[in-house]
């Protein structure tokens, strides 16, 4: 159904062909005054073309904002304190990214006095339901418009057709049919639809964008130290760095060693399957140090919940609900947990794997005194466990006892 009386809507805008198609079709289509908003989130393309174009389709108030370092301390770091994987292997790239978007949204509505938002997710992605389920939560009263749920303009070809007829200049290498599409910020890139809809074909090499194949990495390894406080990242090889400088610092050794690679299909909110193509090399970094420095610092039993909670975490970020009080509560347990996160990890990076070769930190629980074959100097009587394993198998020894009466194990 479409939203009625829309005075003032803030567009998602990224410049390309959609959004640009977008912002005409609200002009016309609903007379009201466009405000455009493009979000710098790491997706390595010059933006000032956007803010050119929507000035040249007679925009006057335009944002474009870098939300850098604000993606990556106040929703990346968050959600990998988690060690955060949607379906075992997915690390999130795009659906972190939604709800900072929508957040920025909203408070540009409230800034120029908009009634309304207007985004370009397709209806039948996640990415509508993100969006919107982030709006609602942080305005419960803001209009929203989705052109893709409500207009005809059902094929490349009818965009295309649009543009020229509102005069929407559209380069030369737009014009022809995409092979797949991709989504792109500092911690991943995302590349589904057309060539990569048969999940039994293997995607061509010139998918891959942030990650040279483990093939034609190094045969050399490179061996880096990352520092941890309370749970964040902090520094590399003792060199302290902003979060979203040592993100794009990890994405280097990523890319140079082809590490994060994944081929997945997941299931979407809506209820289909769908097959991407993941690169998300800084993280997947990040993820293999946080859990090594993690085994040192954590508890086996607030270890295990953490696990135990995460996923379910994963499904709140991919479906949408970051803003949600349920995971507002789990962040703020997972948190707490990260009190005595803390100190150096160091990983061998070789041919497409990130492996922890070496972990420190002052709050270690790990006690050689405890652990070793030598002599144990009284710190564990081995006489003691008798009795322990006694006690846990008391369950098992009157389930097998009932067993030969003909009870029921």
């Amino acid at each position: 159904m479409r939203v009625k009386d829309v005075k003032k809507v803030v567009l998602a805008y990224s410049g390309g062909l959609d959004t640009s198609v977008i912002l005409r079709w609200l002009q016309t289509t609903y007379g009201c005054e466009v405000v455009t908003f493009t979000a710098d989130l790491g997706q390595g393309e010059e933006l000032e073309p956007a803010r050119k174009k929507a000035e040249m389709l007679g925009i006057k108030e335009i944002f474009v904002d870098d939300l850098r370092e604000t993606f990556v301390k106040d929703f990346v770091f968050p959600m990998f304190r988690a060690n955060t994987l949607y379906e075992g292997q997915y690390l999130l790239g795009t659906s972190i990214a939604r709800p900072l978007i929508a957040q920025r949204q909203i408070e540009i509505a409230e800034m120029v006095g908009a009634d309304a938002v207007a985004h370009g997710a397709t209806g039948k992605g996640n990415d509508q339901v993100r969006f919107e389920l982030s709006y609602y939560s942080l305005n419960p009263d803001i209009k929203i418009i989705a052109p893709w749920r409500e207009w005809d303009l059902t094929s490349r070809t009818k965009l295309l057709e649009f543009a020229e007829t509102h005069q929407i200049p559209i380069a030369k290498d737009k014009r022809g049919e995409a092979p797949f599409s991709v989504d792109a910020n500092l911690l991943h890139s995302s590349s589904e639809g057309k060539l990569l809809e048969d999940p039994a074909v293997e995607a061509d090499e010139m998918v891959y964008q942030r990650t040279i194949s483990p093939e034609a990495a190094p045969d050399k390894a490179t061996v880096i130290a990352i520092d941890f406080e309370h749970g964040d990242p902090v520094g590399i090889d003792g060199a302290r760095l902003s979060p979203a400088t040592l993100l794009t610092k990890l994405n280097e050794y990523g890319h140079a060693n082809g590490i994060g690679r994944l081929d997945l299909v997941e299931n979407r909110f809506v209820g289909m399957k769908s097959r991407g193509v993941y690169e998300t090399p800084g993280g997947t970094i990040l993820l293999a140090a946080h859990r090594g420095i993690e085994s040192i610092t954590l508890d086996r039993e607030a270890a295990h919940l953490k696990d135990a909670l995460m996923p379910r975490y994963a499904e709140l970020i991919y479906n949408g609900f970051w803003f949600s009080p349920e995971r507002r509560m789990l962040q703020a347990a997972i948190d707490h947990s990260q009190h005595s996160v803390s100190g150096r990890v160091r990983l061998k990076l070789y041919k497409g794997n990130a492996t922890v070769i070496g972990r420190e930190s002052p709050n270690s629980l790990y006690s050689m005194k405890v652990v070793t074959f030598e002599e144990d100097q009284g710190a564990y009587d081995q006489f003691d466990a008798q009795g322990f394993i006694k006690l846990n198998a008391l369950r098992l020894r009157l389930g097998a006892m009932a067993g030969r009466r003909g009870g029921t194990l």
